[in-house]
């Protein structure tokens, strides 16, 4: 890798994760805070007043423990938005828009080979990612701690994270393919936007149940399932394999199309 370059996307995406990052603590301590009887209560009525709504957003089952709550109202819109969010604008900045402002043009000119450019910033894309999700995760742990000692099931809710990175690391993958190969950044937003966008309303509307439920089966999404994986489900290993598989596939080939491929600049 090229540490200078991995250093100056350090402090080029500080503010992007910070924002992010803050936005997710922000909503966490909200959701871990909401868990108690009264706001529970509450959380019922608001469910039984739009079924259908809730459920397409995976909000239908408030559960019984900490961790289910936790499940229904982070892992069903939250966690998976914002990082994807971040995810999009990240992969589009570190390859495409250097080729956009023209930028790229030194960064080919220095004493370093396009793979070890374009290994270096897959490795910083999927390094933010990790880094993210595993502040939300010890926030969440350290916080749930604090308000409900002893009551959230923290090898269960580890594994549900692990599910929640190999899903990003997989979205991430396409979202470097897409910046490594589109022939403009409008086009790369467009397809790395749209795309994951689209799979998630997809699976919202196969959410919602009745003849659209077999829809879900078509996107992305459907192999991360929080549920069989807090009950460490033996389905659930190959659905974490098929994703790391995806993820390794993208990135590998983003990596090749990038090399190869003959740039204007």
């Amino acid at each position: 890798m090229n540490l200078t370059l991995l250093k100056h996307e350090m402090l080029a995406t500080v503010k992007l994760f910070s924002i992010i990052l803050a936005v997710l603590m922000l909503y966490i301590i909200s959701i871990v805070y909401m868990y108690n009887p009264e706001m529970s209560n509450t959380l019922k009525q608001l469910t039984e007043t739009m079924p259908e709504m809730m459920a397409a957003f995976g909000m239908s089952n408030i559960g019984d423990s900490l961790i289910e709550f936790l499940s229904t109202y982070l892992y069903g819109f939250l966690l998976l938005i914002l990082p994807l969010v971040f995810m999009i604008m990240l992969a589009n900045k570190l390859i495409m828009g250097y080729i956009d402002n023209g930028s790229m043009a030194y960064l080919i000119a220095t004493p370093n080979t396009r793979f070890k450019i374009v290994f270096t910033q897959a490795f910083f894309l999927v390094a933010s990612i990790f880094i993210l999700l595993s502040t939300t995760t010890l926030a969440t742990i350290i916080f749930s701690e604090i308000l409900f000692p002893n009551e959230l099931d923290i090898t269960a809710f580890l594994t549900l994270n692990i599910g929640l990175f190999f899903l990003h690391f997989a979205i991430s993958g396409y979202c470097f393919l897409v910046s490594c190969s589109s022939k403009d950044l409008r086009t790369s937003y467009a397809y790395s936007t749209g795309v994951p966008i689209l799979f998630y309303l997809i699976e919202a509307l196969g959410n919602m149940g009745g003849s659209l439920e077999k829809l879900q089966y078509f996107t992305i999404y459907s192999l991360f399932d929080p549920e069989k994986l807090m009950a460490q489900d033996n389905s659930s290993i190959w659905m974490l394999g098929a994703l790391f598989l995806i993820g390794m596939l993208c990135y590998m080939l983003a990596i090749r199309v990038f090399v190869k491929r003959d740039l204007y600049l």
